[in-house]
Parts: C-alpha cells; sequence; structure tokens
C-alpha cells in the first residue's frame, strides 16, 4: 500500500512514520509512505501558499493552486488517483471499521490543511472524502493525517506479527479491550487475576471476553449496538445490568 501525505511541514511528518512499527514497516516494505512538501507546487516566488480570507477574519487560508498543482502531480506519478482524503473537523469521525475499508485501498492521498483552513475552491474541485479524529481542533491537519497513516498500516499484511495483535485490541470489533498485565504479579500490594496465572487457555479466554464485554457495558455500551454477540454473550451482559 502506498499512503502520500500532502503537508506544509514534511519533516514533522517524516519524524512519526520513521519511528516505531511503522518505521519498521516502512523499512521492509510493507508499507510506503510519503511526505510530500505542498510549498514545493506554489508559483510564488517567497514559496507562499496562504492568504488573507476574502469577507475578513482571523488568520490565513490556504491557497487552491499549490494544493491542486500537488495532487495533480501525485496523481500523474502514480499513474491514477489515489483516493483522497481531506483531515477536518467537519469531516466524518474517523472509526475503526473505516480503517479496516482503507487498509483495502492501493493508494490513499491525506491532505493537511493549516492555518484557518483551506480554500473551498479546491475541495469542490477534488471532492476529497473529510474525515475527523474527533470534536476538537488542532493546529493542522499532520497530527490527524498520522493518526490515520498509523491506523492504517497497522492493518496491512506483515506490519504486525500476527492479525491476533490488532483482532483482540479495543474498537476492532465494537468491545473495548479486556485489562492486560504483566512482570511482577504483585505490585504496590495490587496483584494479578488468578485466573492468568492458572495456565488453563480456555478460563483466560472466557475471562478476557468476559471483561471486553463488561468494560464495553460500562463505559462505551453505545459500541454494543455494532459488536458480534453470542448468546452467551448476551447473557452475561443481561445479567451485568441486573446486578
Amino acid at each position: 500500500m502506498r499512503i502520500d501525505i500532502l503537508t506544509l511541514f514534511p519533516a514533522m511528518c517524516e519524524a512519526v512514520v520513521s519511528e516505531s512499527v511503522i518505521g519498521r514497516a516502512r523499512q521492509a516494505g510493507k508499507v510506503e509512505i510519503n511526505c510530500i512538501d505542498i510549498r514545493d507546487y506554489t508559483l510564488d516566488k517567497h514559496r507562499r501558499v496562504d492568504d488573507k480570507p476574502y469577507g475578513g477574519g482571523m488568520g490565513m487560508i490556504m491557497a487552491p493552486q499549490p494544493i491542486y498543482d500537488c495532487f495533480q502531480s501525485l496523481c500523474s506519478e502514480i499513474g491514477s488517483k489515489p483516493h483522497l482524503i481531506y483531515l477536518t473537523p467537519q469531516g466524518k469521525t474517523l472509526t475503526q471499521e473505516r480503517v479496516k475499508e482503507l487498509s483495502k485501498l492501493d493508494n490513499i492521498a491525506l491532505l493537511c490543511g493549516h492555518y484557518e483552513g483551506i480554500d473551498e475552491r479546491v475541495i469542490e474541485e477534488l471532492q476529497p472524502e473529510e474525515i475527523s479524529v474527533g470534536d476538537y481542533v488542532l493546529t493542522g491537519g499532520e497530527l490527524p493525517a498520522l493518526i490515520v497513516a498509523d491506523a492504517v498500516s497497522r492493518m496491512l499484511p506483515g506490519v504486525l506479527s500476527d492479525d491476533e495483535c490488532f483482532e483482540e485490541e479495543s474498537h476492532f470489533n465494537s468491545l473495548l479491550e479486556y485489562p492486560q498485565y504483566t512482570h511482577p504479579s504483585e505490585w504496590n500490594g495490587r496483584t494479578v487475576p488468578d485466573v492468568l496465572l492458572s495456565g488453563h487457555h480456555a478460563n483466560v479466554e472466557k475471562w478476557r471476553r468476559e471483561k471486553s464485554l463488561q468494560r464495553t457495558l460500562e463505559r462505551r455500551p453505545d459500541m454494543l449496538e455494532n459488536a458480534e454477540l453470542t448468546k452467551k454473550d448476551r447473557e452475561f451482559l443481561s445479567n451485568l445490568k441486573k446486578e
């Protein structure tokens, strides 16, 4: 898979995608991630990419020309039009289900806005999918783009050591993850649950499933509407609600 991040701050993005799991995946050729500087495509001799908004107001607006030319250059390089995503608070909130869908594409391009946003005309022209990473405002689209790149990359074959690494995580199956523990078995007077020390795999799996269901019911009951629940799951949740 190829992911291109269109940004005014490529060094910032490069620093993140070069580290940890995603950095190793890039080196191994499991995913290609490029950080493209939108400033390289401006026609302004001073490399300006923004200007004051028509109608007045605070801040600056990113101009359409550099963004458009940057994306067109990318299309020419790839030989096709990648799926374009504009990171904006006005977009649909990112979900694990959408991440799964995006991970099946060959090419995605992540457009990072900055300042007070980008000229509406380039949005109308390019028709990107608009995605938000939450109901809050950040300085620019770089952090949201990195979130998308990370979430999508780790779903790709070979990026994680085993599919189980993400299949049991929070949100993957519309459930929150169960509690996790490591050594030592006792810390500050708190002990690891006995079932996890028992070596009985069936009991461990049962405990983990029930804790996952319990956490989801307590913290994010809305997620249960989309979860794939067995008859035993529903009986367990029903008993919890009665307590």
